[in-house]
């Protein structure tokens, strides 16, 4: 048995870049037809996806105190309209609100969607399609209806409708009212459309979605930021196919935000209108009460003015009859506006700035107003359970408590002045006690009727201020730019996306292929043994057997598998070593597993022996599964080896069959009987003596063993050769079996140990990518066939 021999070394990189980029150029095909396939598909992509486009606007919201003319009238007018300032998030949320785009949607009729119907895809018709539908249902039922309705024109006067959903086909004329599913309608020509456009028109697809769907797509495509480092403008942004509907969408939606912040603004104004012109009526019709008792007073006393001697007494009463008409003018204002205060709807708009002294009033009634505006518009987006809602009412009910109380307080306070100033002018009217009773009623009546003038004119006044303020009410917004759309498309990009289909193309295969050579865990070629053959001899390798081709090797052969069968010959020679005794060489042929050729290179190698004249024995020594009957006429009882092995009355020369071909003689044993006990056989002494005695008489003994790692039988009569070929199979022998005839070899199990890989298929591997040279065998032997081109080539420039 060989001395143990140590395999320690340092591992060293077995990556070769070249061989591993001709390993996957040979598949170069499969790579061509991705990359033309992913361009192909990148191609049809941009021909057959409809681009989106990206459209955008811009808005500023104005500062509402630099921008009310209102503001200018003497009275100060303009802070009627005044309802508190705006951050920029809050009109991005009024911007996107449901119930502003909600009314964008319902006006554009956006609901409504027209398709032409083409060869290969169907686009939107945005304001031009053939044919328009008019609901007669409703607006409050429509908006719900989710419906795609198929109208083919027929004629100049004619359509077909199709309803898949409920199975309806029928043709109708051009405006014929039609009653479908509970809707109501008729269909006619665009505006604009002649009767030729329409009769060759394609199907146009109308698709009816519901207002509430459209609403939130809209909103989810729909952008608004600050544009750049403005704090007042704002940029409005969507991207969509149709870009025309973009644009009227963007537009309308900037009109509706204006009109919208507009009516907000003058909804106090005209809340204050409403109040003056209610008092004014009331007014009017008190001073008109208060003039008819003075005449009738007049004409009773017969008189027409106050005698020269009321002088004195107007004299010293003018002072206090002045405060009292000042003091009984603000209790009737501030009574008023308790009348509003405590009548029975519930947070109603106060009017302000009515000349209340009062500054505490004034100041509480602008809050309320404030709080009643914030309000309302919370309301329409939401309930009266919104948290921030009922927030609001909170302080308003606090706020009303607390304005009450101001009211009253203040009543209070000027009923005590005026009681005063009565006292007052009751003591100076006691002093003119012969003063004549009618001249006092005369003065009641006076006064009367000059604090509802008074009242009167500054009604009027007021009332003018507020139609002022209405009709001058500036916008909340200007536009900046109106909606625009960028020429180049969003999506698709051509170019990225053609050079994506191209690499994406090319990367596909190469992930396939990566993936298959990963997921291969056999040897193909002499590069997968690197680590084996490092320590063990590598002899040389056998080819692949092309269909039809012969896989016995004959006399004078040509051929790629004789030729390496010579050169097996020729390495072989290197590593027998040179004998001292007179014998011939004992050569083993063993694997690590059946199925990897052993037995057929057994026996070409004997034949490839024997064509030099030499005497070759050739034993069949894998008893359990025996083979070599195959190449042969003989039958599989043919005594053999274990018969030679169990009957000790038989001669060596006795199982020998001599060869009956002249051209190539060799000599065979044959396996024999399948035995119960093949391993206890080959433990006697039989086989020493028989290759021994063989030995003698052949030039070369060459055994067909068994595989080492399914049975023991080879490992038993191993010390007994000169040389072990060891066979692997291309795309057969798992890469994790080489471990074991390497530590066969560091064991010393095996003598003599060379490596053979057969069944190489050369035609996956190019020339010199892997060891720097050829794999063709055959060079230089016979003609060498020309191509089909080069036949044509040579046909062509002989002409």
């Amino acid at each position: 048995m060989e001395e143990l021999q140590d395999f320690t070394e340092e591992k060293e990189s077995n990556f070769d870049l070249k061989a591993e980029i001709y390993k996957y150029l040979r598949h170069w095909k499969w790579l061509v037809f991705g990359f033309l396939i992913g361009g192909l598909i990148a191609y049809l992509y941009n021909r057959y996806t409809i681009p989106q486009y990206h459209s955008e606007a811009s808005i500023m919201i104005l500062n509402e105190a630099e921008n009310n003319i209102a503001g200018a009238l003497p009275s100060g007018g303009g802070s009627i309209l005044s309802i508190g300032s705006n951050t920029l998030d809050n009109q991005i949320v009024t911007l996107k609100s449901k119930r502003l785009v909600k009314k964008v949607v319902k006006e554009l009729h956006h609901n409504i969607s027209y398709f032409l119907e083409g060869n290969v895809i169907t686009i939107e018709a945005y304001k031009s399609s053939p044919l328009v539908i008019k609901f007669i249902t409703p607006d409050s039922i429509v908006d719900g209806v989710s419906k795609t309705l198929f109208v083919t024109p027929k004629s100049d006067t004619t359509f077909e409708l199709i309803d898949e959903s409920v199975g309806y086909k029928k043709e109708h004329k051009i405006g014929e009212k039609i009653e479908l599913d509970n809707l109501e309608f008729f269909i006619v020509p665009r505006a604009g459309m002649n009767n030729f456009s329409l009769r060759n028109s394609n199907t146009v697809q109308i698709n009816v979605t519901p207002i509430d769907q459209v609403t939130a797509n809209y909103i989810s495509k729909l952008s608004i930021g600050p544009k750049g480092k403005a704090q007042d403008i704002l940029s409005l942004s969507i991207i969509q196919e149709e870009s025309r509907k973009s644009e009227d969408f963007l537009n309308n939606l900037m009109f509706q935000f204006n009109k919208d912040g507009v009516a907000d603004k003058r909804q106090v104004a005209l809340s204050t209108t409403e109040f003056i012109q209610n008092r004014l009526e009331l007014i009017t019709s008190e001073l008109d009460s208060v003039e008819g008792g003075m005449a009738s007073f007049k004409r009773e006393n017969q008189f027409m003015d106050v005698s020269s001697g009321a002088q004195e007494y107007l004299a010293k009463s003018s002072a206090a009859e002045k405060q009292i008409f000042e003091i009984e003018t603000q209790l009737m204002i501030i009574r008023s506006v308790q009348e509003v205060l405590n009548s029975k709807k519930n947070y109603q708009l106060l009017p302000s700035n009515m000349g209340i002294s009062e500054g505490s009033i004034n100041g509480l009634i602008t809050s309320y107003n404030t709080l009643i505006l914030e309000r309302n518009a919370y309301l329409r987006t939401s309930t009266p359970q919104n948290p921030v809602v009922v927030t609001l009412t909170n302080q308003l009910d606090s706020l009303r408590e607390n304005l009450t109380d101001n009211i009253n307080s203040t009543i209070n306070s000027l009923n005590i002045q005026l009681s005063e100033l009565n006292q007052l002018e009751r003591n100076s009217q006691g002093k003119f006690s012969a003063f004549p009773g009618m001249e006092k009623g005369m003065r009641g009546i006076e006064r009367q009727q000059q604090i509802k003038e008074q009242l009167y004119l500054f009604l009027l006044q007021r009332r003018e201020e507020a139609a002022i303020a209405f009709a001058v009410t500036s916008p909340v917004a200007k536009i900046i730019d109106p909606a625009y759309t960028i020429s180049s498309p969003v999506d698709p990009k051509p170019w990225l996306i053609l050079v994506g289909g191209f690499l994406i193309g090319l990367i596909l295969p190469l992930i396939i292929i990566f993936a298959k050579f990963m997921l291969d865990t056999k040897i193909h070629h002499k590069g997968d043994l690197a680590d084996l053959t490092k320590n063990i001899p590598f002899l040389g390798e056998v080819p692949k057997i092309s269909p039809g081709s012969e896989e016995v090797i004959q006399l004078n052969d040509r051929s790629p598998l004789a030729e390496s069968f010579r050169i097996l010959r020729t390495n072989l020679a290197y590593l027998m070593k040179a004998k001292k005794e007179n014998r011939g060489e004992i050569i083993f042929v063993t694997s690590t597993i059946k199925g990897e050729g052993k037995t057929f290179v057994s026996y070409n190698l004997s034949r490839t022996l024997a064509s030099t004249r030499k005497k070759v024995l050739l034993i069949g020594a894998d008893i359990r599964n025996p083979k070599l009957h195959r190449y042969t006429d003989l039958n599989l009882e043919t005594k053999g080896l274990s018969d030679y092995l169990y009957d000790l009355d038989l001669k060596p020369l006795d199982i020998i069959t001599s060869s009956e071909n002249e051209d190539i003689a060799v000599d065979l044993i044959l396996s024999g009987s399948i035995p119960p006990n093949p391993a206890e056989l080959f433990m006697s002494n039989r086989m020493e003596v028989l290759l021994q005695k063989l030995s003698e008489i052949y030039d070369f003994v060459i055994v067909d063993t068994a595989p080492t790692m399914i049975v023991t039988d080879t490992l038993l009569i191993s010390p007994l050769a000169d040389t072990t070929l060891y066979v692997t199979r291309a795309g057969y022998t798992d890469k994790k079996l080489l471990d074991f005839p390497k530590d066969l070899k560091q064991q010393g199990k095996l003598k003599g140990l060379a490596i053979i890989l057969n069944d190489v298929d050369y035609s996956k591997f190019s020339y010199g990518a892997q060891y720097g040279y050829s794999y063709g065998y055959g060079y230089g032997y016979g003609v060498e066939k020309e191509s089909k081109l080069k036949r044509i080539m040579k046909g062509k420039f002989n002409k």
